[in-house]
């Protein structure tokens, strides 16, 4: 329970947002004894609460679960936390060095303050910092498309953070949009639920769970692919907008493939761009989509073989993906009634939501301009982004990297504004 005090309350730093990112952040500053506090509008970890479907796991392995202090534990390296084990993960985390969190605080307001630092207006009172770390994510309102409105009263219409289950649903056909990685794997859980599943495919790469030997993750780490720097892509910062790879660490992990579901009965359609007269209408991109999505998988691999060989490391070989399946036609429309369809679920993603931090650091399309988290607005950062400075800034691990660097910042401006205060006050009693 909170309560409003009409005093502000000041600190060295406040970080917005008590999941992993934020809470990585304190336990650097907690170490340091940097007075801080963290502002957590939900509750600790409450988006693995409340924002993933009953048999979500992570798509990375265990041992990936890496936070500054504390490492994954378990007994399962190899396998993939289910949603509660996630929660548990992370809420651990932040009892494991008394992360000073105050729940259920929503911040309305951060500006700037005339003399330096920052103003902090929430719903439980006012705070000024000298320095602010916004970790809430890029993740905040879900994207809907223009022609969901014009849907059928009829039919249940819900975005990909709100299923839970197939019982919850009604009974009938269910149409997912879209084949990132919520969308593939709500589509995979319905389908195995004996659901009647039609899936709109996007333009999503995939990745292979094992090859030759280990799962790709494992691969890909010791190659250093998650460590590349934004700028250093193809493409520089716009990367920051790519879907990540679909697969699924569900049943000790597994390929998703889009072919061998549609082979076992699951309609794919290319992507829904409209509603006319009660039926979906489609471009024909199903195949272009499915070819897409396999040689980005093939791809890696060949990257996997070339590092396999220049190490010269003693693995097996392994025969290449063969399709299972091709469209023979590609289907330009879905009437949903005529097909017994009760359920939307769109999985086409999220707009970032800042409206609330009044600091010139957005570019015009809304999203925060930084290097590897460090604004232009002295003291105010951002943790927890994807892409925040490499592929693997989404991942446990890399987001313990991401903390560090911050960190180091913090605790720099602290410290050179403490031995400034300090010299002030000699000048003064002097």
């Amino acid at each position: 329970m909170t309560t409003t005090s009409h005093e502000p309350e000041q600190f060295s730093v406040v970080i917005v947002g008590a999941g992993q990112a934020g809470l990585s952040v304190s336990w650097h500053l907690t170490q340091a004894g940097i007075d801080h506090v963290l502002l957590e509008q939900a509750g600790v970890a409450h988006e693995w609460r409340t924002g993933r479907w009953d048999n979500f796991t992570l798509v990375t392995p265990n041992w990936q679960c890496r936070l500054p202090g504390y490492d994954y534990a378990g007994p399962d390296p190899d396998g993939f936390m289910t949603r509660a084990e996630v929660q548990d993960f992370v809420s651990g985390y932040a009892a494991s060095f008394n992360a000073p969190v105050r729940s259920g605080v929503e911040v309305t307001r951060l500006a700037e303050r005339g003399d330096g630092g920052y103003d902090v207006t929430t719903s439980a009172g006012h705070f000024i910092a000298e320095q602010v770390v916004i970790a809430t994510g890029g993740y905040h309102d879900p994207v809907l498309p223009a022609f969901a409105a014009a849907l059928p009263a009829s039919i249940t219409q819900l975005h990909s953070s709100e299923y839970r289950n197939a019982g919850d649903l009604p009974a009938g056909g269910v149409f997912v949009v879209g084949t990132g990685q919520s969308g593939t794997q709500i589509a995979e859980d319905l389908f195995l639920e004996g659901r009647d599943v039609h899936l709109a495919v996007g333009g999503a790469p995939r990745v292979a769970r094992f090859y030759r030997g280990r799962d790709c993750v494992a691969w890909l780490s010791d190659m250093g692919v998650y460590d590349v720097p934004v700028q250093q892509q193809a493409g520089g910062l716009s990367k920051r907008e790519s879907t990540n790879h679909y697969v699924t660490g569900r049943d000790g992990g597994r390929d998703l493939d889009l072919r061998a579901f549609a082979r076992d009965g699951m309609h794919l359609y290319g992507r829904a761009h409209s509603l006319t007269g009660g039926s979906v209408l489609f471009d024909p991109t199903l195949g272009d989509s499915l070819d897409y999505a396999d040689s980005v998988a093939e791809s890696i691999k060949d990257d996997i073989d070339r590092y396999i060989a220049r190490e010269g490391i003693d693995v097996p070989t392994e025969d290449r993906y063969t399709p299972v399946w091709q469209p023979t036609a590609e289907p330009t429309d879905l009437d949903l009634e005529a097909a017994g369809i009760s359920t939307v679920i769109w999985s086409i993603g999220y707009r970032a939501n800042y409206r609330w931090v009044k600091v010139g650091v957005f570019d015009g399309a809304g999203h925060p301009t930084h290097h590897r988290g460090v604004t232009d607005s002295k003291g105010l950062y951002f943790v927890g982004l994807p892409w925040l400075n490499s592929w693997g800034s989404g991942r446990f691990e890399a987001i313990a990297r991401d903390a560090g660097y911050l960190a180091e910042r913090l605790i720099e401006r602290v410290s050179l504004g403490r031995a400034h205060d300090e010299s002030r006050h000699g000048q003064l009693a002097s």
